[in-house]
């Protein structure tokens, strides 16, 4: 008995593409140098300040502190990973994902619950609650709320990129 054997090889459209797409890496200098960009690299700073400030005091004992340093590590490392997608226009090779709709709920929910963070840990700041840290605490809840004001600034720039993309 002789059978006969038939091989199809087919090729898919998507590997050939991401084999083609990821041969080079893109690097967008100019980010930078726009205002969104500046205000990525403060985020960043600033928000590094804030929870190193309250990493160095016995945080964990206060509650409140607690979700202070949740949402300043959560949103520093989300803010790192899109100065990375930025700097590197890796948006530009997934057109699939609405970037500008998701920088705006990024930047929008940031803002927000920076917004509380700050409001709270400047409301836990007392000489009575702990003398020791306070000087730490008092210094986290000012950069929380510039580090605040700058998402604001980045929430009303995505704002204005998906309104400006909604429109066309």
């Amino acid at each position: 008995r002789s059978r006969s054997h038939t091989v199809t090889t087919t090729s898919s459209s998507f590997t050939a593409n991401l084999s083609a797409s990821s041969s080079t890496l893109a690097y967008d200098r100019e980010f930078l140098r726009t205002l969104p960009g500046l205000l990525m690299v403060t985020e960043i700073v600033l928000g590094l300040l804030v929870w190193t400030l309250i990493a160095g005091t016995e945080y964990f004992l206060y509650p409140a502190f607690g979700w202070v340093m949740f949402v300043a590590v959560f949103y520093w490392v989300l803010t790192v990973f899109f100065l990375i997608i930025y700097m590197t226009m890796t948006y530009t090779r997934i057109p699939q994902v609405p970037w500008t709709t998701v920088g705006l709920f990024f930047n929008g929910s940031a803002f927000i619950l920076y917004l509380i963070a700050a409001i709270v840990d400047a409301s836990s700041v007392t000489k009575e609650l702990d003398s020791h840290n306070y000087n730490s605490w008092a210094a986290s809840s000012f950069f929380a709320f510039v580090v605040t004001s700058c998402y604001a600034g980045n929430t009303y720039f995505s704002f204005i990129s998906w309104q400006s993309r909604t429109l066309q």
